[in-house]
């Protein structure tokens, strides 16, 4: 999911990494008149930001929604809707700035964003924001005369600022009707949706006396539109790019030559772009660990991941963790079996497999899984997916497909009907995984795969207690007991680029709304 959870963002998660502003031209903002058409490539889905995570509805919902805090260039976590904080592992303290409003002109309270922080904690709501950008078991208390909003955690939450990054704040009046937020927005960030034609494109109109964007940045000179326009094909995005009717797009393929040879404003992040997640919940086969060990010694996962990103991809070093994040260690090497189709069916037979014909039974039963992969992020993916099936059809697996786009990949994974998925997750902090990896599966939480992994719930516990960078050794140690149990196996990485003509910006996995810029070129 270069979904990002995001966290999704991002994505199921979001991806959000940082890259810094670089020249292009002359700043032509100020005018307030124009318009900016930003090139998506699938429809987001529903935009209520209490649910949306996948890549496209967070980037977008961060034109509409401010959240506490940002991150800078740096990786430094900066002032927004809060002006100051403090924090342990257990509670967080915000003081709100003054002058904030929302799209309707009323003033944004304490309340309202202590509001925000009990529906995500509410487990009614099954908000997949709970343990990305409110920590598990808050409690949000607000005073109005003082601006403050206070957060307590029974569990701990080593990065309880950083993660609020990730929490947007709806106004009073959008909380309370989540759902009608799909279509509408109801925020204090730089721009209101004024039109959504799902499918096609979404139009941000920016608000008069916006100045409390990250660092205390204003709307000043910001395009006074800004329309996300669906479009699925790179190659007919490029095209617009290069007729001028789009300004920005996200571009992976080999189409980005023309966008070069063009000069377009380049900026970009690295994320995880393949990674496979396991199915066990009883009854799937890959509950077992020797079914897992043998679909994986199945693949050639470096001539998957080479098709994959086009050949510049990169191994993968965690389980996606996007920089500048806190933890930086390799836990992929050394944890994956190495490609060996011969030790992948003897893996089987050992587990009481039996080859029968062109394919394995055991009890009766054949050996057969459902694959589902993102089927809308492009042929390279596509191919990529089509060889895999490839290879463990040569190991006698039988392989039933499944493709997902950005707007069904969340239900299609909550649902189970799935054994083996193609869901790269890209999050900013460690902690942010946990949801994923353990805790309740669906409909009450997001542990997809049905994960009890105990190693790694040690590990977890013993990295939570310790704030911040104190627990890396435990947060990369946890990653690791993860992929040694195949329960997901990352094994690609990709430079994901979003290019710009008569346009600039700051990108960290999205564009940053109060960096973007029409320029003179």
């Amino acid at each position: 999911m270069t979904t990002t959870r995001t966290k999704t963002a991002a994505s199921v998660l979001a991806a959000i990494g940082l890259a810094a502003t670089g020249c292009g031209g002359g700043t032509a903002g100020g005018s307030g008149d124009d318009t900016v058409t930003i090139a998506i490539s699938a429809d987001p889905g529903s935009l209520n930001p209490m649910t949306a995570v996948v890549t496209n509805g967070l980037s977008m919902n961060r034109f509409a929604y401010d959240s506490l805090v940002h991150q800078d260039a740096s990786g430094a976590t900066v002032p927004g809707l809060a002006e100051r904080w403090t924090a342990t592992t257990t509670s967080a303290e915000f003081t709100l700035r003054k002058g904030v409003t929302c799209q309707d002109g009323s003033e944004l309270t304490a309340s309202d964003v202590a509001a925000a922080y009990n529906h995500v904690a509410d487990p009614a709501n099954s908000s997949p924001l709970l343990g990305l950008g409110v920590p598990p078991t808050a409690k949000a208390t607000a005073d109005d005369a003082t601006r403050t909003v206070k957060v307590t955690s029974t569990r701990p939450a080593p990065f309880f600022v950083e993660m609020s990054r990730l929490l947007p704040i709806p106004c009073e009046k959008g909380l309370a009707d989540p759902k009608a937020l799909a279509r509408t927005s109801d925020g204090t960030g730089p721009y209101r949706l004024t039109e959504a034609v799902p499918g096609d494109h979404y139009t941000y109109v920016k608000r008069d006396g916006y100045a409390w964007g990250p660092a205390g940045a204003s709307g000043a000179e910001l395009p006074g539109k800004v329309v996300f326009k669906v479009v699925a094909n790179e190659s007919t995005a490029v095209n617009l790019m290069l007729s001028g009717a789009v300004q920005a797009a996200k571009v992976t393929g080999p189409d980005r030559q023309r966008l070069e040879s063009a000069k377009a404003v380049a900026h970009g992040s690295t994320l995880v772009l393949g990674e496979l997640l396991f199915n066990e919940a009883s009854g799937h086969p890959t509950a077992d660990l020797p079914v897992r060990r043998a679909l994986v010694g199945a693949l050639d996962l470096t001539q998957i991941g080479h098709v994959a990103s086009g050949g510049i991809g990169k191994p993968a070093t965690n389980l996606g963790e996007i920089p500048p994040t806190p933890c930086t260690g390799d836990t992929v090497a050394g944890n994956v079996p190495p490609y060996d189709a011969a030790r992948a069916a003897a893996a089987l037979t050992e587990a009481g497999w039996t080859k029968s014909g062109d394919g394995w039974t055991k009890d009766g039963k054949p050996l057969t899984i459902t694959f589902g992969y993102p089927g809308t992020e492009g042929q390279r993916i596509v191919s990529a997916a089509e060889l895999a099936v490839q290879q463990w059809t040569a190991l006698g697996v039988k392989v039933t497909t499944k493709s997902m786009d950005q707007a069904t990949v969340v239900t299609t994974l909550a649902s189970g009907g799935w054994d083996v998925a193609w869901a790269p997750l890209n999050v900013n902090l460690p902690d942010q995984l946990t949801p994923f990896f353990d805790g309740p599966v669906p409909p009450k939480g997001t542990n997809f795969g049905h994960i009890d992994n105990p190693d790694y719930q040690r590990h977890v516990a013993k990295a939570a207690a310790r704030p911040g960078k104190e627990g890396c050794a435990d947060w990369d140690a946890a990653d690791a007991a993860l992929i040694k149990r195949l329960d997901v196996v990352p094994f690609v990485t990709d430079p994901r680029t979003m290019y710009g003509i008569g346009v600039d910006f700051r990108y960290d996995g999205a564009i940053v709304p109060t960096s973007l810029r029409r320029t003179t070129r």
